[in-house]
């Protein structure tokens, strides 16, 4: 019973303090004063802009091949023989000058031929020179006999007239008779003799041709023994050593020229799309007119060689395209080429270029005038589906904009259609992305210099 009286004095005396408490708390809240709601203001979004500015776009593609020389020879032998000699730089890797004696077979069998044919020629020209003279003996013979005929018939005549007048007798008419008649079958015998000589002058002319030809021929095959570099050339591969026997047909060695090296760069098909002129009629064209058009284009082209932290560049010429579609990358190959690559070498800066050197080649077209070139960052997924890019309008507030996009380079993109000069097309990553908000536009002169630049061809392509 104590403690419940305890109890009940401990919870009297905490009762006043708490009621006291609670209404002060009441007092105070009854008190207080509302706060002040301000009128509601518009954030402008910081955001950067370029200024769409028409300049000169140069349409470049990129592709990548490897070296190969202009012209490549191979030495084959077109005479058999034994190998007598070999140019003491006959190695694989050596630069030799045009007009070099590389090797040289036995010519001792084919002076022996070119001397035995000039004696078969010399021989059908004296037989030559024989027959004109016994054309001419003939020819004066002829006319010998025909002199003597016309006395012989003159004297039968006389003599047929002596007759008739019993001068003389029977038999000696009869004996000049046959004296005219043995003049007559000797001037037929020389005219005879005289017709068959145009045949045998053709057949000796006939056997001096083919003699000729034999000895052109051998001649031939004596110049053949020795065989020389055409041009300056780089040696590729040696397949003769002296004292060597060599057949005709065989293959002696490998050299490629250094005056020209060519690269064939395969390029996607999209990529060469923005070269190319488009509207153009071919039909009433030449072939040889279809084949200059690249030319005609403009088509430059520069070869980078880029090994780690070294890079060097040639200037090069667009020479042709491929024969064909290569059916695994779907890639068309562009062949340039570098003139002079040996001469045009550095040492420590540039080096030759050499075969099968893998090399990226960049080939542009002739500049465009007037296009209007934006980052790809501008571009943004319209809400059908289409492209459009954020502008910043005159009153600062953002807008969207349909194009119609054309060539893509590296990091930025042709507008087509869509954009107008002076335009400010937003560069900035909104998000969220309201069109009509405000915004606080700012000129990235950095970026538009840059584009500049890059689309009139400057920097890398990549």
């Amino acid at each position: 019973m104590a403690g419940s009286g305890k109890r009940r004095l401990k919870a009297l005396l905490i009762a006043p303090p708490v009621a006291i408490g609670i209404a002060v708390l009441a007092w105070q809240l009854s008190q207080r004063q509302l706060p002040e709601q301000a009128e509601p203001s518009e954030v402008a979004k910081p955001v950067r802009v370029i200024e769409a500015a028409p300049s000169d776009f140069v349409p470049r593609a990129l592709g990548y091949g490897f070296v190969q020389p202009g012209s490549v020879w191979e030495a084959v032998a077109q005479v058999s023989g034994k190998v007598v000699y070999r140019h003491p730089d006959l190695e694989r890797g050596r630069l030799l000058e045009a007009g070099s004696e590389l090797l040289r077979i036995d010519p001792a069998n084919y002076e022996l031929a070119v001397a035995r044919i000039e004696a078969s020629v010399e021989a059908v020209r004296a037989e030559l020179e024989e027959l004109d003279v016994r054309r001419a003996n003939t020819e004066s013979s002829l006319e010998i006999a025909r002199r003597t005929l016309t006395l012989a018939e003159q004297d039968l005549v006389r003599k047929r007239k002596l007759l008739a007048k019993k001068n003389i007798s029977q038999t000696t008419v009869d004996e000049t008779e046959s004296a005219v008649l043995n003049e007559r079958r000797q001037i037929q015998d020389l005219q005879n003799q005289l017709n068959l000589l145009p045949a045998e002058q053709r057949v000796l002319e006939a056997n001096l041709a083919l003699n000729q030809a034999q000895l052109e021929e051998a001649r031939l095959d004596l110049e053949r023994t020795v065989i020389r570099l055409p041009f300056e050339a780089r040696i590729a591969e040696v397949l003769a050593e002296a004292t060597q026997f060599v057949s005709a047909g065989q293959k002696l060695g490998v050299a490629d020229s250094i005056d020209v090296a060519e690269v064939t760069a395969q390029i996607a098909l999209n990529h060469m799309r923005p070269l190319v002129p488009t509207g153009l009629d071919l039909s009433s064209l030449s072939v040889e007119e279809i084949s200059d058009l690249p030319r005609r284009w403009g088509f430059s082209a520069e070869v980078r060689l880029v090994a780690g932290d070294f890079a060097a560049s040639w200037e090069a010429r667009f020479d042709r395209i491929s024969d064909m579609v290569d059916p695994q990358t779907r890639t068309l190959g562009l062949v340039v080429a570098v003139d002079e690559p040996y001469r045009r070498a550095i040492p420590g800066q540039r080096p030759p270029l050499t075969k099968n050197m893998y090399v990226e080649v960049e080939v542009r077209g002739a500049p465009q005038a007037n296009r209007i070139a934006v980052p790809r960052v501008a571009l943004h997924r319209g809400a059908d589906g289409g492209d459009v890019v954020y502008l910043a309008g005159p009153d600062d507030r953002l807008g969207f904009r349909p194009v119609t996009l054309g060539p893509v380079q590296s990091d930025f993109v042709i507008v087509e259609q869509g954009l107008e000069g002076g335009e400010r097309v937003v560069v900035s990553d909104l998000i969220p992305a309201i069109e009509g908000m405000l915004l606080a536009p700012r000129m990235d002169e950095d970026l538009a210099g840059r584009l500049a630049a890059q689309a009139g061809g400057a920097g890398g392509l990549r």
